[in-house]
């Protein structure tokens, strides 16, 4: 028999049903938040996977599109690959769970959540953060939870918990935090920017809202959970790193580790490894341990040095960046680039601008949500860490990095109305040693800039680590951590933001938490590195954004057009606007309130597609002159084209000031003639004269004289 628990969270209830569905998984939480419904699921192997060193946790996050009551497109009409919101939010679940599984065990996990209803008042990203903490807390496999997590919105200045769709839509805050039951142990947000002390604020009124719920799953558990099962370990035997030891003392590893020079520090550990191989070759169950032994020996080492001895690997004091520069236009004929180097990382970013139709279209859960104008992409080929392996596409981890750096430069974007284009940032890693994720920003930043794109600000972004002892007041913050020291580290808190405040967070650690003192000092940590990314380093390659975008890039012009027109422009299946399209080169975008784009790279012919436009959109009225091309000759005239779709006729009297007998006597077929506009005949036809242009044209001229010395008499 199934139970059912509830509780009130922030002005919803949230419902939990244990052991109504899935009771073959090893846990299951059939969450119900207001009317969003996910089933989440933990399960085990009975077994540890053979031959890995390291913990093989699944999680995945399914969108089920008849959860909002759509049929998926394409032919197959069914779910295909993850969305990138569905890659995230996977990730965003696995990062505060993983470090509370047992570091030697080796079993696989997954942990599974199906989006099955969708309330758009009730997230269910959180919905499943939730479950799967709670399917995991009452299973029987190693978990030292629970964990909980809220969101939290800001509006005028106040802070609103899991806010409902419409209420992040106008948000300045999307945060989302995750708790253990006395530390935090997962940031995530974008914002804009937002200053330091009210993130810290809203950081810790998410973690005190997430202590009820953990009291809540408490109550789960105790009535509920199952007791944990026993699992082989897979931690490195004592008298092996004792043998080790006797080898390569702890000195002889420091000198292999303290170098800044990451092809240097890896010939040093190599050179190590085949000593310890040549050693160990009669035994032969130690073998397979050296690689994870001599792992764990340099983490030891390294957190010693910088713990202990305040000494970094590559020298540098606690607070210190590494070498940095910057530049710009390196890429020929795209339409901006930059170049960002931190040490032995570094970023180049290309942008490219187009039409507001190529922004990307997103078939997803979120309503309000449907396409996307900027795109921020970023790649990790292998050569960037020396490395060699067949590229198979973005995985997971470059999906994040890109959504980070996406994130972190909304804010600064400017609007549509002020920059009608959709852009795309593309980060490629030249080289890997820590934090390219926050250099992407850096160069993005920079990138945007050199193409043209008006942001508000520039954007920088800076990681910082951690490395702690057995106390809670027994650790050491470091500004801008290298590969190394995340590796052996405890934390990668990585804070992205302008002069004013911070667009973006993202925190990922190995510890169970972080306490306040920690938080508020990476914090500020991050805005110090910050300022002297952006005054010192950036501001020096480029200052602020180009006046006007490239000589490659595309113009676009922006007129208003009466939306009862669209239909005239549009035409007839399209036909009108493709003719335009088609004699001027350009692109033409027309939105539902007659907003009209027109996008291309020769200033002429964009000039020319506009002026069809005005002329298909404007009534005729007598005394407007005009410039058309005659496409059909009758005896009584001739019929000129204005622009496509827009006719009229110049009858044979209004041809010539002198007496014509026969049209094909002054037109022929294909002239361009210009012609003043005199109403419509008794036919409803526009007519037209073309011996009257030279008489209105004076009358105008003369009238236009007139007013200019009236003005300059009232003056």
């Amino acid at each position: 028999m199934y139970k059912s628990y509830s509780m009130e969270l922030a002005g919803r209830t949230l419902t939990v049903d244990v052991n109504r569905v899935a009771a073959q998984a090893n846990g299951a939480a059939f969450m119900h938040y207001g009317e969003t419904t996910v089933l989440s699921t933990a399960t085990a192997s009975e077994k540890p996977r053979e031959g890995i060193d390291f913990f093989p946790l699944s999680v995945e996050y399914e969108e089920k599109l008849y959860s909002v009551g759509k049929i998926p497109g394409g032919f197959n009409k069914r779910e295909g690959k993850a969305s990138e919101n569905a890659i995230l939010t996977s990730r965003v679940i696995d990062r505060p769970m993983r470090p509370l599984f047992p570091k030697d065990y080796r079993n696989d996990v997954t942990l599974n959540n199906l989006v099955m209803s969708v309330d758009p008042d009730c997230s269910p990203e959180l919905t499943a953060m939730l479950g799967s903490a709670i399917a995991t807390a009452i299973s029987d496999i190693p978990f030292d939870g629970p964990t909980s997590s809220t969101q939290v919105g800001m509006i005028d200045g106040e802070l609103i918990f899991n806010p409902t769709s419409a209420q992040k839509a106008v948000s300045d805050l999307q945060l989302t935090v995750a708790s253990t039951r006395e530390k935090v142990i997962m940031i995530e947000a974008g914002a804009n920017e937002v200053p330091e002390a009210k993130m810290i604020e809203a950081i810790f009124a998410a973690h005190e809202l997430n202590q009820e719920v953990i009291r809540f799953i408490d109550k789960i558990v105790a009535e509920c959970g199952k007791e944990k099962h026993t699992y082989t370990s897979c931690a490195i035997p004592e008298e092996l790193f004792a043998a080790i030891k006797e080898i390569v003392t702890p000195e002889q590893m420091e000198v292999a580790v303290f170098t800044d020079h990451k092809q240097t520090r890896e010939a040093n550990i190599s050179a190590i490894k085949d000593k310890l191989a040549e050693a160990f070759a009669d035994k032969e169950e130690w073998l397979g341990l050296i690689d994870e032994a001599v792992y764990q020996y340099q983490k030891k080492t390294v957190r010693k040095m910088i713990l202990k001895d305040h000494k970094r690997p590559d020298g540098r004091a606690i607070d210190q960046i590494r070498p940095l520069a910057a530049e710009i236009d390196l890429i020929p004929r795209v339409h901006g680039s930059a170049m960002f180097t931190r040490g032995q990382t570094q970023i180049c970013t290309v942008t490219t601008l187009a039409p507001l139709s190529e922004a990307q279209r997103i078939d997803g859960l979120d309503e309000m949500e449907t396409s996307k104008r900027y795109m921020h992409q970023y790649n990790f080929p292998s050569y960037s860490v020396g490395e060699t392996k067949p590229s198979r596409g973005p995985g997971r981890r470059e999906i994040g990095h890109g959504a980070l750096a996406e994130r972190a430069l909304i804010p600064v974007l400017p609007s549509v109305e002020e920059f009608p284009y959709a852009i795309r940032t593309v980060s490629e890693t030249f080289e890997s040693n820590g934090s390219t994720s926050q250099a992407s920003i850096c160069a993005s930043s920079m990138s945007l800039m050199s193409a043209g794109v008006p942001i508000k600000k520039a954007v920088a972004g800076i990681s910082c680590g951690l490395v702690t002892g057995e106390t809670d007041d027994d650790y050491l913050v470091l500004t801008d951590i290298q590969g190394l020291e995340d590796f052996f580290g405890d934390m990668d808190f990585k804070v992205a933001g302008t002069h004013e405040g911070i667009t973006a967070i993202q925190m990922d650690i190995k510890i169970h938490g972080l306490t306040r003192p920690i938080i508020e000092e990476a914090i500020a940590r991050t805005r110090e590195a910050r300022m002297h990314i952006l005054d010192e380093v950036m501001a020096h390659a480029i200052a602020e954004p180009r006046n006007e975008v490239g000589k490659y890039a595309p113009k676009i012009i922006q007129i208003q057009i009466d939306p009862q027109k669209i239909g005239d422009v549009v035409g007839q299946r399209g036909k009108t606007i493709n003719t335009i399209i088609e004699q001027t080169g350009v692109k033409i975008d027309i939105t539902d309130d007659g907003a009209v784009s027109i996008c291309g790279t020769d200033k002429k012919e964009m000039d020319r597609a506009v002026e069809m436009i005005r002329i298909i959109t404007t009534d005729f009225e007598a005394g407007q002159i005009f410039v058309g091309k005659v496409i059909s000759i009758k005896e009584f005239g001739a019929f000129l084209e204005f622009a496509p779709g827009k006719e009229g006729m110049v009858h044979i009297s209004k041809i010539a000031k002198e007496r014509i007998n026969h049209v094909e006597d002054v037109l022929t077929l294909g002239d361009m003639v210009k012609v003043v506009c005199l109403g419509k005949d008794k036919m409803g036809r526009i007519s037209f004269s073309m011996k009257d242009v030279e008489r209105t044209e004076k009358e105008q001229q003369k009238k236009s004289e007139q007013q200019a010395a009236d003005a300059e008499h009232l003056d």
